[in-house]
C-alpha cells in the first residue's frame, strides 16, 4: 500500500463531518492493507505514529523538506521502517543519523506526502479521524461487533495493536486481550449530571454516592512489590510519587490494579490548590513539601480475579476488604452506599464543606466501562463546569495590553471534526496566569493575526458557566453564559473535553 492511498483517505475524512462516512472511508482502506500495514495506517490516521512521539520539530522538518519526488512512491512499511529507525537512534552520531533517515524519507515524498509527514511527525494531523470513529472502522474492516474492538481497546490502550488483532485474528483474538497488571486500562469517565436529584432519579436507589474530589485521577498496578502509577491519559508517574507507591506496596495483597484521584492536602485536611497536586506530575521527582494523598473508588483486578465485568456493588465489597487493615490514613474515597435522597444530599454538603467540587453518583450494578462516558457515572457540582480547549486567543487592552487574555473555547465534536467554538471569555485570569498564558500560546499557535493568534486544538482549560444559551453566532448553535476560567487542565487531553451535546444539554429547558 502507498503512503499515498492514506493520503487520500485522510483528505476525504478530513472534508466530510458525517461520522459514518469518515468510518466507511477509513474501512475501506484498512480492507486493502497487508498484515503490516494494518498498524502504522490506523496510528497515521489517529494523528500519531506506532513509535510515539519522536522528537523532531517543525524547523528541522521543513529544512529538510527539500524538492519533493514527482511521483508517489512511498510504501507504507517503508515509512514506518524509517520512523521505526529515527525512533532507535541514540548516543554518538545520532543526530547525523537521524537528519539523514528523514533526508531520504522526505526526499522521497510528493508535495502533499511531504505536507502530511510535517504534520504527522509534529503532532498537528487532525483529520477528524477520532477514537471513536477509528474503532467503528475498524469494527467495520472486520466484520466484528463493535463492543469486542471497544473492549479489547480499552484494555490494551493501544489501537494500532487493536486493529492489527481485530483484521488478522477477528473475534477471538479480540476476545483474548485480557487485563494485564502493569498495563493500564482506560479510564471509565463520569458524565455531567444537572444535579442530585436529577441524578438519583435517573439511576434510581441503588447507587452510592461519593466525594468527587479537585485532584487527579490515578490508575496505580502492584505486581509484587513492583508498584507503577499512571495518571488518567495513561502517561506513567511512579517515580515523582513515591509516597503513593509506598501505600499501595503496604496492602494485604499480591497483585492489584486499583483506580481512585489523588490530591495534596494541608495540615488541616483540606485541599491544597490544584496547581499543587499537578505539579508532582510535571516531574520525575517528588517535589519537596507536597505530598499527595490517594482515595480509591474502584478495584479493577486483585490477587489473580478479574473483577471489570463485575458490578460495581461487588467490586466495593473487594475494595473495602483489601483496605481495611489499612491503619494510616483511609485509602477509600469517602460516600455511602444506597442512600435515600436526604442522606445523598448529606454527602454532598459534606464533601462542599470539606473543600472538594461535589459529589459523583455511580448505579451499583454497572460493570467497568473504561474509556467511556456513559451514565453508569454522573458527577454533580453545585457550579457548572466544562472542560473545554482553547482555539484562539485575543491581545488584551487597558491593564491587559501585551497580553494574550480573551480565550477562545470549544466543545469537543463527537463526530472527530475540530472543537465547535461556544464562547470567549477573560474573567476569572489572574495576573499570573495572564502571564503563563502569553509565554505558552505562542507555542501552539496555526495562525498570527494582528487581533492575536488562533491555536491548535492540545490545551484543555476548565470553565465554570451559569449555562448555555442559543446562539446563531456560532456553528454549533449554543453560547456559554457568563463563563470564567477556573484553570488549566494539563492532565486531560482534547479527546477527554466535553462534547458540543454537553453543551446544548445545559440549554434551559433543552
Amino acid at each position: 500500500m502507498l503512503l499515498s492511498d492514506v493520503l487520500g483517505v485522510s483528505t476525504a475524512v478530513a472534508a466530510t463531518r458525517s461520522r459514518t462516512a469518515k468510518a466507511t472511508a477509513i474501512a475501506d482502506l484498512l480492507r486493502r492493507a497487508g498484515t503490516d500495514e494494518v498498524g502504522p495506517v490506523t496510528a497515521w490516521l489517529s494523528g500519531e505514529t506506532r513509535q510515539g512521539r519522536l522528537g523532531v520539530g517543525w524547523r528541522t522538518l521543513s529544512r529538510m523538506a527539500g524538492t519533493p519526488a514527482a511521483e508517489p512512491s512511498l510504501t507504507v512499511p517503508a515509512v514506518d521502517h524509517a520512523l521505526t529507525e529515527l525512533a532507535g537512534t541514540a548516543g554518538t552520531g545520532s543526530a547525523a543519523r537521524r537528519e539523514s533517515v528523514l533526508a531520504a524519507l522526505l526526499s522521497a515524498a510528493t508535495a502533499e506526502e511531504q505536507h502530511f509527514l510535517v504534520r504527522l511527525l509534529t503532532g498537528e494531523l487532525r483529520q477528524g479521524a477520532l477514537e471513536g470513529v477509528m474503532l467503528d472502522a475498524v469494527a467495520a474492516a472486520a466484520d466484528v461487533p463493535a463492543a469486542s474492538v471497544r473492549r479489547a481497546f480499552m484494555l490494551s490502550g493501544r489501537l494500532p495493536e487493536t486493529a492489527a488483532a481485530a483484521l488478522t485474528g477477528g473475534v477471538a483474538a479480540l476476545d483474548a486481550t485480557r487485563l494485564q497488571v502493569g498495563r493500564p486500562v482506560r479510564p471509565m469517565l463520569a458524565s455531567p449530571g444537572s444535579s442530585l436529584d436529577a441524578a438519583l432519579a435517573d439511576l434510581g436507589t441503588d447507587v452510592t454516592v461519593e466525594f468527587k474530589l479537585d485532584g487527579a485521577r490515578i490508575q496505580v498496578h502492584r505486581d509484587g512489590d513492583v508498584v507503577r502509577v499512571w495518571t488518567r491519559t495513561l502517561r506513567e508517574v511512579t517515580d515523582g510519587v513515591p509516597e503513593l507507591v509506598d501505600r499501595v506496596r503496604a496492602l494485604p495483597c499480591r497483585t492489584a490494579v486499583l483506580d481512585g484521584e489523588t490530591l495534596a492536602l494541608d495540615d488541616d485536611g483540606r485541599p491544597r490548590a490544584f496547581q499543587d497536586t499537578m505539579s508532582r506530575f510535571g516531574s520525575d521527582t517528588a517535589e519537596e513539601g507536597v505530598l499527595l494523598s490517594p482515595f480509591f473508588f474502584d478495584l479493577l483486578h486483585v490477587d489473580g480475579r478479574d473483577l471489570l465485568d463485575e458490578p460495581l456493588s461487588v467490586r466495593l465489597d473487594a475494595l473495602a476488604e483489601l483496605l481495611a487493615a489499612e491503619e494510616h490514613a483511609p485509602l477509600r474515597m469517602p460516600g455511602i452506599r444506597g442512600p435515600d435522597p436526604a442522606r445523598a444530599a448529606d454527602v454532598l454538603e459534606g464533601a462542599l464543606a470539606a473543600g472538594h467540587e461535589g459529589v459523583v453518583v455511580k448505579a451499583l450494578d454497572a460493570p467497568y466501562a473504561a474509556g467511556r462516558r456513559g451514565k453508569a457515572w454522573q458527577k454533580v457540582k453545585p457550579v457548572h463546569t466544562l472542560d473545554l480547549v482553547v482555539i484562539g486567543a485575543e491581545w488584551g487592552y487597558g491593564r491587559r495590553s501585551g497580553k494574550l487574555s480573551n480565550i477562545h473555547v470549544g466543545a469537543r465534536d463527537p463526530d472527530g471534526g475540530e472543537p465547535v467554538m461556544v464562547g470567549k471569555t477573560f474573567k476569572g485570569m489572574t495576573d499570573q496566569l495572564l502571564e503563563w498564558q502569553t509565554e505558552t500560546f505562542p507555542g501552539h499557535a496555526r495562525e498570527h493575526h494582528d487581533w492575536g493568534v488562533l491555536l491548535r486544538p492540545e490545551l484543555v482549560v476548565e470553565i465554570a458557566l451559569d449555562g448555555a444559551q442559543r446562539s446563531t453566532r456560532y456553528p454549533g448553535g449554543v453560547a456559554l453564559r457568563f463563563a470564567r476560567v477556573l484553570r488549566y487542565r494539563p492532565d486531560k487531553t482534547p479527546e477527554d473535553a466535553d462534547s458540543i451535546e454537553a453543551v446544548r444539554a445545559l440549554l434551559a429547558g433543552g
